[in-house]
């Protein structure tokens, strides 16, 4: 009977069954899961490495492109074509400055045809162009620094019509022709006398109203 000493002694005193072993083919196929896993696990993880390596140097190269260019567009926004007077103290500079250097008298003078300044030191005459935008629009004039007549209206402005003719002449003390220079461009002109001491422009006072 169950319920006798007997049978409950046993019943409970049974040692616990113990699981059946697994086949070695069912053992090697879990293996290859887990390594399967980790494997996997490790290659998105490399993956996603390199993905963000190669996002940084995206932008990295693309910060260096915006500075390129926007540097690039700066400065050929801010050249511009130098006014006729800034290439006029080019050359002066230019001529005053060999003349130092060289000992040698240097002869300025402006060729209307080539619509530049053309410098002789005596040894190779050097040329210095001006920008201009059509035929005729550009002149430069060396004048005197006395004003003796032959004045005429042109484009409602009083311009000198007798120049020096054989320009003027930077010395090698550092002095210069003393001169005046007349600039005509775009329908307008303008003069600038010059110090023959400094071969800079005189200052004119200003007008009273």
């Amino acid at each position: 009977m169950i319920g006798s000493p007997q049978v409950r002694a046993v019943i409970f005193n049974r040692p616990p069954s113990t699981p059946p072993a697994a086949s070695p083919a069912r053992t090697l196929c879990a293996a290859f899961r887990l390594r399967k896993s980790n494997i996997e696990h490790r290659t998105s993880k490399v993956s996603a490495g390199f993905t963000l390596l190669e996002i940084l140097l995206v932008l990295a190269l693309l910060s260096l492109l915006a500075s390129v260019l926007i540097g690039g567009s700066a400065a050929l926004l801010s050249q511009k074509t130098p006014s006729l007077d800034e290439v006029f103290w080019k050359v002066a500079q230019e001529a005053r400055h060999t003349a130092l250097q060289t000992s040698r008298d240097v002869h300025l003078r402006f060729d209307p045809k080539e619509k530049a300044f053309i410098l002789d030191d005596g040894l190779a005459p050097r040329s210095f162009p001006v920008s201009s935008s059509g035929p005729g629009d550009v002149s430069v004039d060396f004048l005197s620094t006395q004003k003796t007549g032959g004045t005429m209206l042109l484009g409602g402005t009083i311009v000198e019509t007798q120049p020096l003719p054989t320009g003027v002449t930077f010395y090698d003390d550092g002095t210069c022709t003393p001169f005046r220079v007349q600039f005509r461009a775009d329908g307008g002109a303008h003069i600038l006398a010059i110090d023959p001491w400094t071969c800079a422009a005189i200052l004119e006072p200003e007008k009273k109203s």
